[in-house]
């Protein structure tokens, strides 16, 4: 208990540590979670190789799918930037929802596109739009910004087939169906409760960003792709990756459509046809030279990006490693309670240990399992969500998602704890109050 104890007081002088680093002395954030991990792994006795290959390990594992999803996805924004079509979408957006109702339209554009993609993929192909808007109208960034995340986050931590919902679900031998049909009304009123009514709570110049945008807004060409064009380009890969999804849950392993499927609808394929397309159909208004330029400049704003979610991610894996969410879940499994609120503390408490919203949920599902057989009536489904709901809270600086939030919407740190890390957190405590209401009426 000791140990346990020790390594949770070392997690919290490496957080406190980190923001100290980034906020006080102005260190870089990529060198900054280096620091934080390096200290983690040393205090909690790993040895210095295999403390090296953990973080190693955790850059190489997210960075291995994210940096490439990024970069696709940056050029695809950088294409509907410069040929207009964010405009054009923007415009459209404006006159069907109007001004005040735009939050409200970008949360559940979010939440609708949320449903098949993962949430990094979800912001990659949204934010051109955002940035637009936010441009054309002269929106504080946040006030629509918020309410997106807020959507694709609910979307990630309650409905599957996203990966914690999923490895929940197979662990508890949950059904797949029922988890769904309550996981719908959950996600979306989550998700109104951590975008447009949370926002209404800032005034607008604590909603503004400063800095430059990671994607440009304004397009120099006069001919602009049509409202049809602009739309498919950025519905293709959310389309091709919902094949997927459908052969994942439909079809049998050895139906002869689902490798073709399964090909084509992952997230890097996806998004590369998506790419392919936009240079076919919208580039094709300012020629190859331009297509070259554009996606070649887009690549370089977002570097400092990837290489912090690539830190971020090794920190937590050293946390992980180390044997921190371990003794984290070791102490949650010693409180009485019963177990829907059980699964809901233990998910919260490792994901702000480890930061890995899957991490929390699947390891929480390992340890709940046998409490659960052992309360006869246990609503499974129910139990996945609330493990669902605890495994958002409080997304800090060991979480990767906490840094690409910030920096697609330009974020200092400070910011992002005032206005993303309190949006996790309420998705999370609406989450779980809407279960344990669903539990009562069920």
């Amino acid at each position: 208990m000791a140990h346990e104890t020790a390594l949770l007081l070392y997690t919290a002088i490496a957080v406190a540590g980190l923001v100290f680093l980034i906020v006080r002395l102005k260190v870089s954030a990529f060198v900054a979670l280096i620091i934080a991990s390096i200290f983690v792994g040393l205090a909690a006795g790993m040895k210095p190789a295999a403390l090296m290959k953990a973080f190693q390990d955790g850059v190489g594992g997210v960075l291995g799918s994210i940096a490439v999803i990024i970069g696709l996805g940056t050029i695809l924004g950088k294409m509907l930037a410069e040929s207009g079509g964010a405009e054009v979408i923007s415009s459209r957006l404006i006159a069907l929802f109007g001004t005040q109702r735009l939050p409200w339209a970008f949360m559940i554009i979010a939440l609708i596109v949320g449903l098949p993609v993962f949430f990094g993929v979800g912001l990659v192909l949204l934010v051109p739009v955002l940035y637009a808007v936010a441009t054309q109208h002269r929106l504080p960034l946040l006030r629509l910004g918020l309410p997106m995340v807020a959507g694709l986050s609910a979307a990630h931590g309650f409905i599957p087939p996203h990966p914690g919902p999923l490895a929940a679900i197979e662990l508890l031998h949950a059904d797949l169906g029922k988890t769904i049909l309550y996981s719908l009304p959950v996600a979306l009123i989550s998700a109104i409760f951590a975008g447009p009514l949370f926002i209404r709570f800032f005034r607008d110049e604590q909603l503004a960003v400063s800095g430059e945008l990671a994607v440009q807004t304004s397009s120099p060409f006069q001919t602009k792709p049509s409202f049809a064009v602009t739309l498919t380009v950025i519905l293709l890969p959310i389309v091709l990756m919902t094949g997927t999804t459908f052969a994942d849950t439909a079809l049998p392993k050895d139906h002869p459509i689902r490798g073709a499927l399964v090909l084509i609808g992952h997230p890097i394929t996806a998004l590369l046809i998506g790419v392919l397309f936009a240079w076919l159909t919208i580039g094709r208004a300012f020629g190859r030279a331009n297509i070259l330029k554009f996606s070649e400049d887009s690549l370089g704003p977002v570097a400092v990006i990837i290489l912090v979610i690539g830190a971020g991610a090794g920190f937590s894996r050293v946390l992980i490693e180390s044997g921190v969410g371990k003794a984290v879940a070791g102490l949650a499994t010693q409180w009485n309670l019963p177990v829907l609120p059980m699964g809901f503390v233990l998910a919260s408490v490792i994901r702000v240990a480890t930061g890995s919203a899957t991490v929390a949920i699947t390891t929480c599902a390992g340890l709940i399992k046998p409490i659960a057989d052992a309360q006869p009536g246990t609503n499974i489904e129910l139990l996945v969500l609330a493990m669902g709901a605890g495994s958002l809270i409080l997304s800090h600086v060991n979480d990767g998602g906490f840094w690409l939030v910030k920096g697609y919407l330009n974020l200092s740190v400070p910011h992002a704890l005032r206005t993303w890390t309190v949006l996790e957190t309420i998705l999370a405590l609406i989450g779980f109050a809407c279960v344990l209401l669903l539990d009562i009426a069920f």
